[in-house]
């Protein structure tokens, strides 16, 4: 149950996946939260089984669970997604803090200049953990300020950059593979979200009518 709530709130609730991944790595979390709610229900049901004298049933139940259990998480440990986990998404933003809006600005402001001299949106496998350490500050702290400052989560914000990027990487020529990975995604359909949600077209298109428009300027 842990599992689910932590899941539930976003990518920024799962501050050491990395934020190119999307919204995989919170579905596979639900999913083994599902899984072991599944299993301790098939635990209950073996108990039934022997308060009701239908010892029959017992070991069916168990090679049923059993097996599903183990083919389920088996497939889902092969996902490049969970590999940095230790604990981004139906990309829902956090809840807005309470912090001072001082507080806040000084943070954006910090997070703004790191972004601008290390370009750390360009690394693929960048994590809220490791911004947040970056700047020596609580992860609830990153997180927040870039909620209540852009309305958005950690992962929007930093793929925010990474469109940009993309976006003068297709102009100066580079393929839509290229310049996806050129800004830092690792996953097309991830990339092709993002950049449909912030330039309101698919990368393709995207770059065809900036051609067209240079052409009737």
């Amino acid at each position: 149950m842990t599992i689910l709530i932590a899941s539930s709130r976003g990518s920024d609730a799962l501050p050491i996946t990395r934020l190119s991944a999307g919204i995989v790595p919170g579905l596979i979390w639900r999913v083994i939260g599902v899984s072991l709610i599944v299993s301790a229900l098939g635990d209950a049901a073996i108990v039934l089984a022997q308060i009701f004298d239908q010892g029959a049933w017992q070991p069916w139940i168990v090679a049923v669970s059993s097996t599903g259990m183990l083919l389920l998480l088996g497939a889902l440990s092969l996902s490049s997604s969970l590999w940095t986990q230790t604990a981004d998404d139906d990309e829902a933003s956090e809840p807005k803090t309470q912090s001072d809006p001082e507080e806040v600005a000084k943070i954006m402001a910090l997070l703004e200049a790191l972004m601008m001299q290390q370009k750390l949106y360009l690394d693929p496998d960048l994590t809220l953990n490791q911004i947040a350490r970056r700047l020596v500050l609580p992860v609830k702290a990153v997180s927040g300020a870039i909620n209540r400052t852009t309305g958005e989560n950690v992962s929007r914000y930093i793929n925010a950059r990474r469109v940009d990027v993309a976006c003068k990487a297709l102009q100066h020529g580079e393929s839509v593979t290229s310049a996806m990975l050129t800004a830092g995604f690792n996953t097309k359909s991830n990339f092709n979200r993002e950049f449909l949600r912030i330039k309101h077209a698919a990368p393709s298109q995207w770059l065809k009518l900036q051609a067209e428009n240079k052409g009737y300027g």
